[in-house]
């Protein structure tokens, strides 16, 4: 077993990070293993004995609220395509959702009227409702009028040219294609790994940055803990810029003043 690990780094290139994930289903089988199949519980002590690496942390990369406004303005929204491209950027900002929670949205998942809102399932088929901005209501009401779609059938929303739904690929290349026409106007774009999560990322810091708490910001993105949350406030670096500010810088005035003391420097030259 930990050959066909050391392979998948060595032979298959593939990162620490994915070594784990194989691991960590590894050791899940096994677990189910030793209870079923007694037998073999000494081989699966071995296995389930196999530790995980230490990965490094990349620097989670999403989008400023300037850059995401750069890449809705890429969009040419003067074609069908574009208007569909435009929503769905739109709505996975505004809720923060996993793209399968967007790919799973249905005609009959939406309340278009006040109060707007979405009803999302997430892992595990958790249930949760995510309010909509009044923009982003108009543009799902508009795509659903030019679809001729009523709010009623369980429907999928987005879907490409032959009406099929969309794929986590078709989202991906989506973004893909307005992230590089942006770039052309926003400079820091081009340094950034992004990909579709990092639309829920950036909804998370915008959330935060306009003074939302944790615990609702990890309510209207559906985690399971508040510990997955609290990670969105090590990233901003306003936030700790602005925390900076409010701290007062050590001085060193008062610690050289001894210095200026010849009392001191004559009991200390005494000693």
């Amino acid at each position: 077993m930990v050959a066909f690990l050391d392979s998948l780094e060595h032979e298959r290139h593939n990162t620490v990070a994915s070594r784990n994930v194989r691991l960590a289903a590894l050791h899940a089988f096994f677990r189910f293993v030793a209870v079923h199949e007694p037998e073999q519980l000494a081989r699966s002590q071995r296995i389930l004995q196999i530790p995980f690496k230490r990965a490094d942390h990349r620097l989670i990369d999403y989008l400023e609220y300037a850059e995401l406004q750069a890449v809705l303005e890429a969009v040419d929204r003067s074609t069908p395509a574009g208007r569909r491209d435009y929503a769905l950027l739109a709505t996975m900002f505004n809720t923060g959702a996993r793209v399968q929670e967007i790919l799973d949205l249905r005609a009959c998942d939406l309340q278009l009227e006040k109060p707007y809102q979405v009803h999302l399932f997430g892992k595990g088929r958790k249930e949760r409702l995510c309010p909509l901005w009044p923009q982003t209501a108009t543009l799902l009401r508009e795509l659903c009028a030019e679809r001729q779609l009523a709010l009623r059938p369980a429907v999928p929303i987005f879907v490409n040219q032959r009406g099929q739904p969309l794929s986590r690929f078709g989202v991906g290349y989506i973004l893909d294609k307005y992230l590089k026409r942006a770039q052309a106007t926003i400079a820091p774009l081009q340094g950034k790994r992004l990909h579709p999560h990092s639309m829920r990322h950036s909804t998370a810091v915008h959330l935060l940055k306009s003074g939302v708490d944790l615990s609702t910001i990890g309510q209207w993105l559906g985690h399971a803990s508040l510990n997955t949350t609290n990670k969105y406030a090590t990233i901003d670096l306003d936030l700790k810029r602005q925390a900076l500010a409010q701290a007062e810088a050590p001085t060193t005035e008062a610690l050289a003043s001894w210095r200026q003391d010849a009392t001191i420097l004559e009991w200390l030259e005494a000693l």
